[in-house]
């Protein structure tokens, strides 16, 4: 398929929902599951939907990143390490997923997504403030920075709530403090598989381009949310977003087991 001559309606279909997951992206994560979902659905093959997905990702995330740097709520000098090793664990899954299939995420990631979704939601005081820190920056660096880092390379759905998560529970920050890391942490393990991507000639250009500037827009306008109305919006969201991820990634996956299922109960 020539994807340069894609009808309009196929583009304007794949900015709108990257200008909506671009959005969700910035508060809550998971808009992968958006916009995944969306390149398969017009015909785009698995790998080249995460390449390219991966490029249009980086939009959400530069954008956010960029709002949250130039108001000056980003530690940098605590994140540098952190950083580097997000880089370096996203290249290392974004090698290996153009040999091997990651099947097996596919099945775990569901039950990793719903305990998150239910852990915000059950510890109503999760990230209310800041706590005390239970790892320095150079352990949180390789474990979450590259443990979440290489996900991202391989899969990437639910990266944000994932880094969020650990910000909190490891490094002490309060939920908005936890959100605005995240994304950082996102941008940088979006860039680090992309460049593998991009040297595997994976990546559709022109419709990650489109998409791109669709995620752009939506985070830009996510990320002011994050700041001003914080725990009272990213909460829910996050819980939401968990549950539903959760409910779509079963589906997809059981699809055909949960109708047999509900053929015979109903």
């Amino acid at each position: 398929m020539e994807w340069s001559s894609l009808g309009l309606e196929i583009y304007g279909f794949l900015f709108l929902v990257a200008v909506v997951a671009g959005f969700i992206d910035s508060i809550a994560g998971g808009g992968g599951l958006l916009t995944i979902p969306a390149l398969l659905s017009v015909g785009v093959p698995p790998v080249q939907t995460l390449a390219t997905n991966k490029l249009q990702a980086v939009g959400s995330s530069f954008s956010a990143s960029l709002y949250f740097i130039r108001r000056k709520v980003v530690d940098w000098r605590s994140q540098r390490f952190a950083i580097f090793m997000t880089i370096i664990g996203a290249m290392l899954g974004a090698l290996l997923v153009q040999f091997v299939s990651p099947d097996f995420l596919r099945y775990l990631l569901p039950i990793l997504v719903m305990l998150i979704g239910l852990y915000f939601l059950l510890v109503p005081n999760i990230g209310a403030e800041d706590r005390q820190r239970r790892l320095g920056p150079i352990a949180f660096g390789c474990l979450t920075g590259c443990g979440i880092g290489f996900y991202d390379g391989v899969f990437g759905p639910g990266t944000g709530s994932f880094f969020a998560l650990c910000y909190i529970m490891l490094c002490g920050y309060n939920l908005a403090k936890a959100t605005v890391h995240a994304k950082v942490l996102n941008f940088a393990s979006n860039i680090g598989a992309l460049g593998f991507f991009i040297i595997g000639g994976q990546v559709l250009w022109l419709v990650g381009c489109v998409m791109l500037i669709g995620q752009m827009i939506g985070a830009r306008l996510g990320a002011g949310l994050v700041l001003s109305k914080g725990q009272k919006l990213i909460r829910p969201m996050l819980v939401t977003i968990s549950f539903l991820m959760s409910i779509k990634l079963l589906y997809d996956h059981h699809g055909d087991t949960i109708r047999s299922w509900l053929a015979f109960y109903f």
